[in-house]
């Protein structure tokens, strides 16, 4: 029976040639898919749909398996672009294919609607027409509202409209500058006096209060029935135009200097408030920052996607679940147990290390330690060969260090 499935038909032709060459460096190797996964920090759900064809591989799990079966991982590169352009093209073409159909679908949805929409139209403009045929009727000879003749103003005749031109020619020889007729202007009294007149203006103000303006009996701007606005109520001396004029900027550049004062005592306080609580604040913190003693490794606040921890933070924590292997990880130390292949793995991202043993058998263990930090791992499995601790925080690779002991007794160490 065939260790592979036919690759899907549809699948481009690079795509092909590609996932075909990574199936023979599998097998070349040796390696079974879940020794592949724990070699390349890819999980084995991941491999089996890279070497299926349903996906293509990440260019760092290109990467770990050149590493893993010693192959030139420039050639393996160079193939795996080819397969990624034409990954990416026929996701295009996807796209397009996609959109095309949903366009025919909109546009027929719309045309169903469109055509009902002008159906029901016509039925209600039709149901309309017959609705007003049949109330409305029209009455010959009537043209007002409800059957009611309209009235007709009696025409003039030759002889009226011959006396009416008679009429606007005589008036249109009394009509004034302003083009009215009948009316002759302004009353000589209430016309301003002249420069000569304004000595004794002044004087029959003075005289006393209340004395009605002289005007002739028959003007046009008084009656006998018009009441006098001044009768009891006397006038009080305006002051001198240069002194008003005086007074008000002297109260508006006042008022200008008192808002601009105001202005700077409020922002002066401002300023003094926010200095003292600055200060304040600043050796409350130094205080509680010289008291609290300083992690091991500071947390990342900024990660990359999928990451789920940094530093402390992932003490105890599996790597590959934590999104710490992958691209992310290198071996920072190797050392050699008997047949079995003792690592210290380490992730800057992460800033954490692990230690891993391959080619192990039941009952081996490995063992990580960083400072007073250590963690463990064991196989206890039948048939396992590969066994790794949860993380440990550091701040550089030196840090960390690995020991294996074999269920032969045998032990050993990173240096």
């Amino acid at each position: 029976m065939p260790r592979w499935k036919a690759l899907p038909d549809e699948l481009d032709p690079q795509i092909k040639e590609f996932t075909s060459q990574v199936r023979r460096l599998v097998d070349r190797s040796g390696l079974s898919i879940a020794a592949l996964a724990d070699r390349t920090g890819y999980s084995k759900t991941s491999w089996e749909r890279y070497l299926g064809g349903r996906l293509l591989a990440p260019k760092g799990a290109i990467v770990a398996l050149a590493e893993v079966t010693g192959t030139n991982p420039v050639h393996l590169t160079t193939m795996w672009e080819l397969a990624e352009r034409a990954w990416s093209r026929a996701e295009m073409r996807h796209d397009r294919t996609m959109e095309q159909i949903r366009i025919a679908q909109a546009r027929a949805a719309l045309g169903e609607f469109g055509a009902a929409e002008a159906e029901a139209a016509e039925g209600a403009s039709g149901t309309k027409t017959a609705r007003r045929g049949a109330g409305t009727t029209a009455i010959p000879g009537i043209a007002g509202p409800a059957g009611v003749s309209p009235t007709i103003p009696p025409q003039p005749t030759a002889s009226d409209a011959d006396g009416r031109e008679n009429a606007d020619r005589g008036a249109a020889s009394d009509v004034n500058s302003w083009g009215l007729a009948g009316y002759e202007g302004p009353s000589k009294t209430s016309r301003r006096p002249a420069a000569g007149a304004g000595a004794g203006a002044a004087a029959g103000v003075g005289a006393g209060a209340g004395a009605r303006p002289e005007s002739p009996a028959d003007g046009p701007g008084w009656t006998p029935d018009t009441p006098n606005p001044y009768d009891g109520q006397p006038q009080a001396a305006r002051p001198a135009g240069g002194t008003s004029a005086k007074g008000r900027k002297g109260a508006g550049r006042k008022g200008r200097l008192t808002m601009f004062l105001a202005g700077l005592v409020g922002v002066l306080v401002v300023v003094a408030a926010v200095y003292f609580f600055t200060n304040l604040g600043g050796g409350t913190k130094h205080e509680g920052a010289a008291k609290s003693p300083s992690p091991t490794a500071s947390s990342n606040p900024s990660l990359p996607v999928g990451v789920k921890c940094s530093g402390a933070a992932c003490n105890g924590k599996d790597a590959e679940a934590m999104g710490c292997s992958g691209d992310l990880v290198t071996t920072a130390k190797t050392a050699t147990v008997g047949t079995t292949i003792l690592e210290v793995r380490y992730s800057k991202t992460c800033g954490t290390a692990w230690g891993r043993i391959t080619g192990a058998a039941q009952g081996d263990r490995v063992q990580l330690s960083a400072g007073k930090l250590r963690q463990t791992g064991d196989i206890t499995a039948t048939g396992d060969t590969i066994a790794y601790t949860p993380m440990v925080a550091v701040k550089d690779a030196a840090e960390a260090k690995a020991c294996a002991t074999l269920a032969s007794g045998r032990t050993g160490c990173t240096k």
